[in-house]
C-alpha cells in the first residue's frame, strides 16, 4: 500500500527518470468515423464490447486519483472522442475535478461544427485536430472516406466558441502529402493556425513501410525556411513535446513534434489511460497496468493511486523506435495517440 503522504510529482527513488508527471491522455473509445490509412485498415479493427469500455463514472473516479497524485491536465482522446454519445457530460465531470487545471480534447474535427459551443460550456480549454492535407480529394482518400469542408467548420467553431489555441497537427508523409507543407505553413500567416508537423511513427497500419514514408523534422523546417527565411522561435500555451516556431510576420505558429529522430523522452511528463482501462507509461511500449479490474472489484482510492504509482515508476528512460527495437503492437485507435 502506498500513501499519497509519501507522494511526490517526481518519485525520489528516481525510477521515473526525475519527470514530474502531470499529464494523463484519456481515451474514452476505440471507435472513429473516418478510416486514416496510417491508423487502421480501411475495414476497421475489431471494436471492444459496450462493458469492455469505461464508463463515464470510471473515467471520473480515476481522474480524482489522478489529481490526487499531481495531474494537472487531462486531454480526452480517442479513437474519435466525439462518436461517444454524452461527451459533453464527461468533460464537465473532468473540469469539475479539484486539482484538475485544464481539460482539452485530440479530435479528427469532423463532428466539432455542432459541438464546440457544447464542449466550451461543459468545460473543455483547448482542441487539437487531426489534418493532414488541404486538398478535399486527398483528404477523402487518406481518410477514407470524409470531408475536408466538415473539418474546416469544425476549426471555425472552435475559434469562436473560444477553444484556442487551436492547433492543427500534420502527419507528414514522404509521397503522400509532404507536397504540402508549405500550403500548411502558409495558414499560419493567412489564419493564424497553430499547425504541428509531426513525424511518422512505426505504430498500428503503417508499421511495415513508415521508413519509405518517413520525413524528418529537420527536413520539414528545411523547406518550410527555404520558401519563407529562417523562422523565429515562439511559444505556444499546451503541455505536449512540440518545439515552435514562428514565420516572421505570422499570427500563428509551427510546432515540430520530433518523435524518431530527437526523441523527447526526457521531457515526458504524461500517462495515458485507454479506453478499456489500461494504463500506460509510455506510448511506445506495450508495458500496462489494468485499473478496470481492481475497480470493478471494489479497490479502495488508496489502492487505485498505488496503480498510478507503478506506473509512473516503470516508465521508460527512453523509446528505441529509430533502432526498431521493441515496436509496439497496439492498435492507435485505441490509444489516440
Amino acid at each position: 500500500m502506498v500513501s499519497t503522504e509519501t507522494w511526490r510529482p517526481c518519485p525520489r527513488d528516481g525510477s521515473a527518470y526525475h519527470r514530474a508527471i502531470s499529464y494523463l491522455r484519456v481515451s474514452i473509445t476505440d471507435r472513429c468515423n473516418l478510416r486514416c490509412a496510417y491508423c487502421m485498415p480501411e475495414e476497421g479493427v475489431a471494436s471492444l464490447a459496450h462493458e469492455e469500455i469505461l464508463r463515464y463514472e470510471e473515467i471520473a473516479r480515476l481522474v480524482r486519483v489522478a489529481a490526487e497524485l499531481g495531474i494537472s491536465h487531462v486531454r480526452v482522446t480517442g479513437g474519435e472522442p466525439l462518436v461517444r454519445r454524452g461527451v459533453e457530460g464527461l468533460i464537465a465531470m473532468i473540469a469539475a475535478v479539484p486539482g484538475i487545471e485544464e481539460v482539452s480534447m485530440t479530435t479528427n474535427g469532423t463532428l466539432l461544427a455542432g459541438m464546440a459551443e457544447g464542449l466550451a460550456r461543459a468545460g473543455l480549454r483547448r482542441v487539437n485536430v487531426s489534418l493532414d492535407t488541404l486538398r478535399p480529394e486527398r483528404y477523402r482518400s487518406l481518410t477514407r472516406g470524409g470531408r475536408l469542408d466538415d473539418v474546416l467548420r469544425g476549426l471555425e467553431a472552435a475559434r469562436h466558441a473560444g477553444l484556442e489555441p487551436i492547433k492543427v497537427n500534420a502527419v507528414v508523409m514522404r509521397g503522400a502529402n509532404d507536397d504540402e507543407i508549405g500550403d500548411l505553413a502558409q495558414r499560419t500567416v493567412d489564419d493564424a493556425w497553430h499547425v504541428r508537423f509531426i513525424e511518422l511513427m512505426p505504430l498500428g497500419e503503417i508499421s511495415g513501410r513508415a521508413l519509405s514514408e518517413y520525413v524528418s523534422s529537420d527536413e520539414i523546417k528545411r523547406r518550410v525556411e527555404e520558401r519563407y527565411g529562417e523562422l523565429e522561435p515562439a511559444q505556444v500555451v499546451g503541455n505536449g513535446p512540440a518545439r515552435y516556431w514562428r514565420i516572421p510576420g505570422a499570427a500563428g505558429t509551427l510546432g515540430f513534434i520530433s518523435a524518431i529522430s530527437e526523441h523527447f523522452c526526457a521531457r515526458c511528463n504524461r500517462l495515458r489511460l485507454t479506453s478499456d482501462g489500461k494504463l500506460m507509461p509510455c506510448l511506445f511500449s506495450d508495458l500496462e497496468f489494468d485499473l478496470r479490474t481492481p475497480l470493478r472489484s471494489g479497490a479502495t482510492d488508496e489502492e487505485l493511486r498505488a496503480i498510478f504509482l507503478a506506473a509512473i515508476r516503470a516508465k521508460p528512460d527512453r523509446h528505441h523506435l529509430a533502432e526498431s527495437q521493441g515496436m509496439p503492437s497496439h492498435a492507435m485507435s485505441r490509444l489516440g495517440g
